[in-house]
């Protein structure tokens, strides 16, 4: 069952654990270390790209954005977020979601591909869907 989208701050944010690890956004060692990755969300209609941005160059965003824009005809927000410990996993913060039609409450189904996530309405699944399988054909 996908997580709920809730506030936190004064923006919103998603618990990503699972999907986060999948996708390499989040690596934890033996000894405790946990390097979280630098990412960056891109909103659209219904649908968030969590991109890592040390770890997908700028062309592959770029075709990943452009594929994303063309399928929901829309672009919002392109803004710098951040990974977070809370509870016993990892959130991201979702800025740029209530432009996308995102809100508190709202279940928000997450597509890992190599160093991407993909938060969706469940009307969007379709689209993460493809979005995710570029990313893994770029790799």
């Amino acid at each position: 069952m996908p997580n709920t989208i809730k506030r936190s701050g004064d923006g919103l944010a998603l618990q990503v654990t699972k999907p986060a690890r999948a996708a390499g956004l989040v690596e934890e060692t033996e000894d405790e270390n946990i390097h979280l990755a630098n990412i960056r969300v891109i909103a659209f209609d219904g649908l968030l790209l969590v991109v890592d941005l040390d770890r997908i160059n700028n062309e592959n965003i770029v075709e990943l954005a452009t594929s994303a824009a063309l399928d929901t005809v829309s672009i919002h927000r392109v803004a710098n977020a951040s990974l977070q410990i809370a509870g016993n996993g990892y959130q991201v913060q979702l800025p740029g979601a209530a432009d996308a039609g995102f809100h508190v409450g709202d279940r928000a189904p997450c597509t890992s591909a190599p160093n991407l996530l993909v938060i969706a309405a469940e009307k969007s699944t379709r689209v993460a869907a493809d979005i995710a399988a570029i990313r893994r054909e770029q790799v």
